[in-house]
C-alpha cells in the first residue's frame, strides 16, 4: 500500500514540472487511463496555481538578484512566443503548454502578459484536461502490445 502511494506521489511531482511525465509514468507503473489522466492533471494544476500565485514576485525576485549582464530580448524563442501571444492569445498558450512548455513555463508566460488569473486557471485545466485525455489513453493503446510492454517493463 505504501509504495503505490509513494509511486504516486512520485508521478505527480513528475507532472508538475514536466507534463509528458504523467502519462507516461502512470501507464508505466499499471494505473488505469482515468487513474494517470487524473494524476497529471493534478500536478499540472498544482504547479499552475502555485506559480500564477507567485509568479509575479518571482519575476520581480529574478530580475533583482539576476540584473548582471543584460540578455538579449529579441531571441528566436522571444519572438515565436509573442507571435503565439499576438496570434492566439492565451488560448493558444495554454494549448501548447504540455506539448511544447512545462507547467511552470507556460504559467510564467501567462503572468508575464498579464493575464487573469482565473482565466490562467480555466484555460490550463482543459488544456491539461485534453492533453492528458489523449497522451494516457495513446501510451496505453500504445503499450497494449504485449512486446512493446516488455520493453518498458
Amino acid at each position: 500500500m505504501t509504495e503505490k502511494i509513494i509511486t504516486l506521489l512520485g508521478i505527480y511531482l513528475l507532472s508538475c514540472f514536466k507534463f509528458i511525465a504523467g502519462p507516461v509514468m502512470g501507464s508505466a507503473a499499471g494505473y488505469s487511463v482515468i487513474e494517470s489522466i487524473l494524476i497529471t492533471v493534478a500536478g499540472m494544476m498544482t504547479s499552475v496555481i502555485l506559480f500564477t500565485l507567485i509568479g509575479s514576485k518571482l519575476k520581480a525576485i529574478f530580475k533583482r538578484n539576476f540584473q548582471g549582464q543584460p540578455r538579449p530580448v529579441f531571441t528566436r524563442r522571444n519572438r515565436q512566443i509573442v507571435h503565439v501571444w499576438r496570434k492566439y492569445g492565451k488560448i493558444g498558450i495554454a494549448f501548447f503548454t504540455p506539448l511544447v512548455l512545462t507547467p511552470i513555463g507556460g504559467t510564467l508566460i501567462m503572468v508575464s502578459f498579464g493575464a487573469k488569473k482565473r482565466h490562467i486557471y480555466l484555460h490550463m485545466l482543459w488544456s491539461a484536461c485534453f492533453w492528458a485525455a489523449i497522451f494516457c489513453s495513446s501510451i496505453d493503446q500504445i503499450l497494449a502490445f504485449p512486446w512493446l510492454r516488455d520493453l518498458f517493463t
